[in-house]
This record gives C-alpha cells, sequence and structure tokens, in this order.
C-alpha cells in the first residue's frame, strides 16, 4: 500500500466484521435512520408525504464518499456533509425532510449502537464455533492423563479433556456475557440536541404522547425493544466501558488459552495445526512456532489496553457532552472489535485442528510419576502391616538420591526402580502404582459432567449460531 492502513481490516479480521465496521456500511444506516424518522414523523401526522420517502428510498444507496470529503471540507461538520450529499441525490423536495428535528448524534450514536450490536453477534458466532470444537476435543481426550502444572511445576495428573474444559469454561462465561450485553444494549433513540426532545416537541405541537411513541417506533425499527430513558446530546459513554470490558475479558480468556498451546507446544505435547508447506522460521528450517497462538497473545493484549480508555472517556464528558470522546471512539471501539473478531478467528482454527502426541505426553508423565506414586505406595504399605515413618523416610532418602542425580549427572528418574529394590517398599510397588489413570481422580467424569450440564445447554440456547462461522486465517 502507498498509504498506511490497519493491519487489523487488511491482515487479521474477517471480511464480515471489517464491513461492519466501515464507512459505506455506516452511511447506509445514517441513511436508514433517516427513513425511519421520516416515516415514523409521517405516521404520528407530520406533513411529510409518501413522495419525500420515496425519493429517500430510491436514492439510499447512491452514496459517493469523494462529494461528501469535498463538502465536508467546505463545512467542517461530517454529518451536514452528509445530509447534504443525500439532499442532492434526492433533490429539493426530498431534502427538506432529512434530518427533521435531529441532531447529529441521533445518526451517529444511534448507528454506533447497531454497529455494536451486530459486531457482538458476529463475536458469538465465532465464539460458539470455538466451544464447540473444544468440546469436541475434551470428549475425544477425556482420559489421556497428562501431568498438571502448579506454578509451572509438575503437581498431581490430570488429563488433556479436563484442560481443554478450562479453557471451554472461560470462553463459555464469555459467550454469557455477550449475549447478556447483547440484551442489554440499548438505543440511544429520538432525543434532541440535548436530550431534552425539545425540537420534537415543537414539531407535534407539545404532544408529549407523540414525541414517546417517535422514540419507541424508531428503536423498534432498528430491532431495539427500547432507548435510554434519558440522555444527553449521545448515548451515555458508560455503555463503551461495558462493551470495551466484554471484549478485554474474552480476549483475556483467548490468550490464556493459547499461552497454554505456547507451553505445551514446547514441551512436544500438544501444538497447534501447522501446514505442511508452513515455514517456522527463515533461519531455522526444523521450527514449528506456535505462531497462530502467539499472535492471539498479541492482539489480545492490545485489547487490554484499549479497553482503559472508554472509562477515562466516560469520566471526562461534561454535562451533556464533549467532542474529546469522538476522535477517541473512532478508534477504540473499532479497533477492539477488528481485534477481538481477529483474535476469535485464530482460535476457531487453532481449536479445529489441535495435534496431541500421547506418546510424548506418557514420556514426559513417566518422568515425573514415580514422584507421584510415592504417597500411594506408602499407604498400601500401612494397610500391610508397615510403619508409615519408616516407609515416608525411606521413601524421603530414595527421592532425593533419584532427584540428584537427575539433576547432577543428567540421569533418568529412577525413583520406582529405588522402591522396588527396598526391601521394606518393594511389595507395595505393582502394576497399579505406575498406572496413570489412578492418578487422575475425577478428570474424566467431570469432562462428562461439564460438558452434559454446561456446555451442551449454552450451545444449544445457540443453536442457530453452530456451523455459522468457519475460520479464515491469513497466515
Amino acid at each position: 500500500m502507498s498509504g498506511y492502513q490497519s493491519p487489523l481490516a487488511t491482515r487479521y479480521a474477517t471480511a464480515a466484521m471489517v464491513e461492519n465496521f466501515g464507512d459505506l456500511r455506516r452511511v447506509r444506516l445514517w441513511r436508514d435512520l433517516w427513513i425511519a424518522l421520516a416515516r415514523e414523523e409521517k405516521a404520528l401526522g407530520l406533513p411529510i408525504s409518501d413522495a419525500q420517502i420515496d425519493a429517500l428510498v430510491a436514492h439510499r444507496d447512491e452514496i459517493d464518499l469523494a462529494r461528501v470529503a469535498e463538502l465536508e471540507a467546505q463545512v467542517r461538520h461530517d454529518v451536514m456533509a452528509h445530509v447534504r450529499h443525500y439532499g442532492e441525490r434526492v433533490g429539493p423536495e426530498a431534502e427538506k425532510i432529512i434530518h427533521l428535528g435531529a441532531t447529529s448524534c441521533y445518526v451517529a450514536d444511534n448507528a454506533e449502537l447497531v454497529v455494536v450490536r451486530d459486531g457482538l453477534e458476529l463475536l458469538m458466532d465465532r465464539l460458539v464455533t470455538v466451544i464447540e470444537q473444544l468440546a469436541g476435543f475434551a470428549r475425544v481426550h477425556r482420559g489421556l492423563p497428562t501431568l498438571a502444572y502448579t506454578h509451572y511445576q509438575p503437581a498431581q495428573l490430570t488429563t488433556v479433556g479436563k484442560r481443554a474444559c478450562l479453557w471451554a469454561q472461560d470462553l463459555a462465561m464469555d459467550l454469557e456475557s455477550l449475549h447478556a450485553l447483547r440484551q442489554r444494549l440499548p438505543f440511544r433513540g429520538v432525543k434532541g440536541t440535548t436530550g431534552t426532545q425539545a425540537s420534537f416537541l415543537a414539531l407535534f405541537d407539545g404532544d408529549h404522547d407523540k414525541v414517546r411513541a417517535l422514540d419507541r417506533r424508531v428503536a423498534a425499527a432498528f430491532g431495539f425493544s427500547g432507548s435510554v430513558p434519558v440522555s444527553g446530546q449521545t448515548y451515555p459513554r458508560k455503555i463503551d466501558t461495558w462493551v470495551l470490558s466484554a471484549l478485554a475479558d474474552l480476549s483475556a480468556s483467548a490468550a490464556k488459552l493459547a499461552s497454554d498451546v505456547r507451553l505445551l507446544a514446547h514441551e512436544r505435547e500438544v501444538e497447534e495445526p501447522f501446514g505442511k508447506q508452513q515455514i517456522g522460521s527463515s533461519a531455522m528450517a526444523y521450527k514449528r512456532n506456535p505462531m497462530r497462538s502467539e499472535r492471539v497473545c498479541s492482539l489480545a493484549r492490545f485489547v487490554l489496553s484499549l479497553a482503559s480508555s472508554p472509562p477515562q472517556t466516560h469520566a471526562n464528558q461534561w454535562f451533556e457532552r464533549t467532542l474529546d470522546d469522538s476522535a477517541n471512539r473512532r478508534l477504540v471501539i473499532t479497533e477492539a472489535f477488528l481485534a477481538t473478531d481477529a483474535i476469535l478467528n485464530l482460535l476457531a482454527d487453532v481449536t479445529a485442528g489441535l495435534v496431541v502426541y500421547p506418546a510424548v505426553i506418557r514420556a514426559n508423565l513417566d518422568h515425573e510419576l514415580p514422584f507421584m506414586a510415592t504417597e500411594n505406595v506408602i499407604m498400601a504399605g500401612v494397610r500391610g502391616g508397615e510403619s508409615r515413618q519408616d516407609l515416608h523416610e525411606r521413601v524421603r532418602v530414595h527421592s532425593h538420591e533419584a532427584v540428584r542425580r537427575m539433576k547432577e549427572e543428567g540421569a533418568a528418574n529412577d525413583l520406582l526402580a529405588r522402591m522396588k529394590a527396598d526391601e521394606r517398599l518393594g511389595p507395595f510397588v505393582n502394576d497399579q502404582t505406575l498406572d496413570p489413570a489412578a492418578y487422575v481422580g475425577r478428570a474424566p467424569q467431570q469432562v462428562d459432567e461439564f460438558l452434559a450440564e454446561v456446555i451442551e445447554p449454552l450451545l444449544q440456547q445457540h443453536a442457530e449460531r453452530r456451523g455459522r462461522f468457519r475460520p479464515r486465517v491469513k497466515v
């Protein structure tokens, strides 16, 4: 490109989300808002003709952004530039009713809320795909024992499927949050210059009921159950804090999942899909870098940084409004949605093709299993009549010697062999002692219960979204 364009639009986000936040989408929404306003004003008794409305509808898609730029350079006002351009297209009679009684935020803010609502819908489509794929992965690997980690140190065992449920649970909570936000999101409605509806009250000769009806009817025309009860010139900027907070929460969940995949890739236990012709490094041909997961973490960090901006904008809105919100919101809201969309596109790709290496998992597990087994050996010995304290001391001595050789000599873990050779411990070291499934607790059952009781009902609630999205990743 000869000039800068956001890589979120050109490289990372999906075409659907880019289009949702594009200039043409906003202009069409502005025109739809002017059409809806005129229709409902006519229905409530204002002297607006069918011919005037028909002209607005007929020329709705005749948009020349270059002409708008010329007009904006003259009037220094983006909304009025669009009003004048639309007026040039529809003719002098229809031009008279464009923007009748409205303020700039009637189109700007209401359109923003429509775009945000539709952006949330797109994100939920992507999120359902990711959750569904994780559920399938968890079901397949519900009982595959693997090392669990606390402090990134080996801990008691879990299963590969159970770990996937931890990821899915975070994302399920995020889906619930997005859905609740979508249901909660209001329209700004028809409120006038400072939110008092004075201009509309004048148009309707002081008829308060008609002004209230106009507000409700326009909101319903755009699929909103209602508008904000009161407003200044803008919708409350607090709403933007809800939106960015939800996107940041989702991004954090995605980064947690992606970070775990990166760590597992280092252990060679689980890795993201890697294309047959994919190159991991320009210098080191053998490398299989987890680049998708790394990109998720990178974009998530960006969204988290954006989430601090809306509360500051909200805090600094003076009285009924100031314009210092405008430039900030143009950047923050759009970029946050595009980045979150890119994150979920990547996650959908990753979770569709996670590769598991059971042999490596077992080898890594066997390296640590003897330490895990010591308590079971001691308990079996006690049941066999041995002294717990004596067995504990023997295990302590053997364990420390095994660890010393592992650290100082790079030797394999020989603790099991040492315990087998011990006259007191040996009788209690058997095949069951070496079975990893004996150390995973209820992890397989927890997978079954979680999928049946949480994930399936949630996916059923969003059944219309299943299969709606497929990842389209640009490497």
